[in-house]
């Protein structure tokens, strides 16, 4: 016979099924809300991706972030490590690329240094007839005027070009009053990228009047030039907008790769200016045993093959010339791709060889 239970023993038996009834129903409150917070998270990032815009030159994202760091560079990351996607470039039109303000960016330009007057101001037509629209100058070039002047008569929209211009060290002391004129010798409405040419004093003072001139909407993205890993170490904490750029010397034979991986890591494009070494070198790196072997495997030309080079290393380019031939080489260069042997054939010419004093 089954023992009869007692009264104290039916109590707890009871009191046994409620806690786990109690149980089972914060379980399952737990599961719905840990569901309903998940949907919202799904919610929010298709709403992110759906509100994503593809415009030339316009803002993805806001104007930088303040000061940084190598040490934060798991936050500053850009896509791909730095890496520029070259697959949607063609001859005749550059690939763009995101900077940290949001804007966008040809990859490759043309660069104005020595050219003045008519021979300035054609060059840059004839560069815009061949699918040029990022150009490059600055206060010390002296042609400013014909830059602007260029852009105005060339019949293209001016939101179409992206154009960079720089402060020199002896205008920081009075940057406020450079930004003006500078902007006033462009007259072409704003600069979409401002630079300090390279460190001085009051370069942090300058780039805070850069700063304002971006909140007043002077200036659409700002950068520095000739700033390496030092320089760029100290120069971060000290301002509210990260530059979107560092423009450094850089070619075969001079090739920054602590540099570049650096600013790669911190988020900053970096921007190679004598890709062919600088007055005065070019031949001798055009006459290179080894890049003229890749040039003729591709059957390229060996300036080519650098402006590839650096490309696929995530250094933006802009080679200056006013020779329409040369021009047309030099923005055909999508049409091919470096190996990696090639490419580590490159490499290996570098020594550590720094052609102009900054």
């Amino acid at each position: 016979m089954t023992p009869k239970k007692s009264r104290d023993t039916r109590h707890w038996s009871a009191h046994t099924r409620w806690e786990k009834l109690f149980d089972n129903i914060s379980k399952t409150i737990r599961m719905e809300r840990k569901l309903l917070f998940l949907t919202m998270l799904c919610c929010m990032a298709f709403s992110a991706n759906a509100c994503g815009t593809d415009r030339a030159h316009q803002p993805t994202a806001g104007n930088g972030t303040t000061g940084g760091n190598d040490e934060n560079k798991d936050a500053t990351v850009t896509v791909n490590d730095g890496m520029f996607d070259l697959s949607k470039g063609e001859s005749g039109k550059p690939p763009v690329i995101t900077l940290s303000s949001g804007y966008t960016m040809p990859v490759l330009g043309l660069g104005t240094y020595s050219l003045h007057g008519n021979e300035c101001i054609d060059a840059i037509l004839s560069a815009i007839k061949l699918g040029y629209r990022k150009f490059d100058t600055a206060t010390f070039y002296g042609n400013e005027k014909e830059v602007g002047e260029a852009i105005r008569r060339s019949g293209v929209p001016r939101e179409e070009f992206f154009i960079c211009t720089k402060l020199y060290p002896n205008e920081f002391g009075r940057a406020e009053e450079a930004i003006e004129a500078s902007l006033s010798r462009l007259n072409i409405g704003y600069v979409d990228l401002m630079l300090l040419h390279h460190p001085g004093d009051n370069d942090v003072e300058a780039y805070k009047a850069m700063e304002r001139a971006v909140a007043e909407g002077k200036i659409r993205s700002l950068g520095v030039s000739n700033y390496y890993i030092k320089e760029m170490t100290e120069f971060l904490p000290k301002v509210s907008i990260k530059p979107v750029m560092t423009q450094n010397e850089i070619h075969p034979y001079y090739q920054e790769k602590e540099v570049r991986e650096y600013m790669h890591r911190n988020g900053i494009v970096i921007e190679g200016w004598y890709p062919f070494g600088g007055r005065g070198y070019t031949k001798a790196i055009f006459s290179n045993k080894t890049i003229k072997e890749i040039a003729e495997a591709h059957g390229k030309s060996p300036a080519q093959i650098i402006l590839r080079w650096d490309l696929q290393h995530g250094v933006a380019v802009i080679p200056g010339s006013s020779n329409p031939a040369h021009q047309k080489e030099n923005i055909s260069v999508f049409d091919f791709e470096l190996t990696p042997e090639e490419m580590a054939r490159i490499d290996a010419l570098d020594r550590n060889e720094k052609h102009d004093w900054y």
